[in-house]
């Protein structure tokens, strides 16, 4: 699969700062902020890999499809699928408390 292929569409994700593509054999494709992050990469797939031992009983399913990482200034978007895990770091959008 080439790097066009596997990354797809996430140049066009609304407020990205940058974004990973990783397997088990390490980073596949990386840009912006994120561009050849070892260390963001390592961290999210430990992330996942603990995430995706919360099976639920008797089923067979993966556990999630996406899981948020949710900071002060950003969100790292995480999504699993074929085998690959999908990193986009996004710009938070904070929105202001609502006076009632």
């Amino acid at each position: 699969m080439t790097t066009a292929a596997l990354t797809a569409g996430l140049e066009r994700i609304p407020d990205q700062l940058g974004y990973l593509v990783i397997s088990e054999d390490g980073v596949l494709a990386s840009a912006g902020e994120l561009e050849n992050d070892e260390h963001t990469a390592s961290v999210m797939m430990q992330m996942v890999r603990t995430a995706s031992r919360f099976m639920l009983s008797g089923s067979v399913d993966v556990p999630f499809k996406r899981m948020s990482v949710i900071m002060d200034d950003f969100v790292y978007t995480v999504t699993v699928s074929a085998q690959k895990v999908f990193v986009v770091k996004r710009q938070q959008n904070q929105r202001e408390p609502v006076n009632v």
